[in-house]
């Protein structure tokens, strides 16, 4: 139980949620990598792919689990800047691995922009969602107000 409670504790760290997804990507270009040294027939680009895959997984993951952090200025500091280094970690990883420069693989220059947009804004609403949750369990709900009518 201790480790699963080590682990419940260590996801909810946004440098951890980048490193376990910076593993993935390091094992998914490995695996690739392996592949084709085989023979297998992939696209020169699916580094590239795999890297912005594994970005929006840490983006969906990253905002979702930032409901339940205990201080939403840190964790905002520590994402952000855990999505930084996890988005050039993993572009780094895609050149090295597939000899392509972000220009030479197309559209990927585009999808690392938007997903970058993308990740601020939904860490923006779910930010937004919870300051209302906050203000609502603040409010009371018991009935609501009386509000008399105006005679005219």
């Amino acid at each position: 139980m201790s480790v699963f409670t080590n682990f419940n504790t260590q996801a909810k760290n946004p440098i951890f949620q980048a490193c376990f997804v910076l593993g993935l990507v390091l094992l998914s270009h490995i695996g690739v990598y392996m592949l084709t040294s085989v023979g297998v027939d992939l696209q020169q680009r699916l580094p590239w792919t795999l890297s912005t895959t594994f970005i929006l997984f840490f983006a969906i993951f990253n905002a979702m689990i930032s409901l339940m952090s205990d201080n939403m200025d840190k964790y905002w500091t520590r994402s952000i800047l855990s999505y930084i280094v996890l988005a050039a970690t993993a572009a780094l990883l895609a050149w090295a691995f597939s000899s392509m420069t972000i220009n030479e693989a197309g559209s990927y220059k585009w999808i690392y922009i938007v997903l970058t947009f993308g990740y601020l804004l939904f860490l923006s609403l779910v930010r937004i969602v919870r300051k209302i949750v906050e203000f609502a369990e603040r409010e009371e709900w018991n009935h609501p107000r009386v509000r008399k009518k105006k005679k005219g």
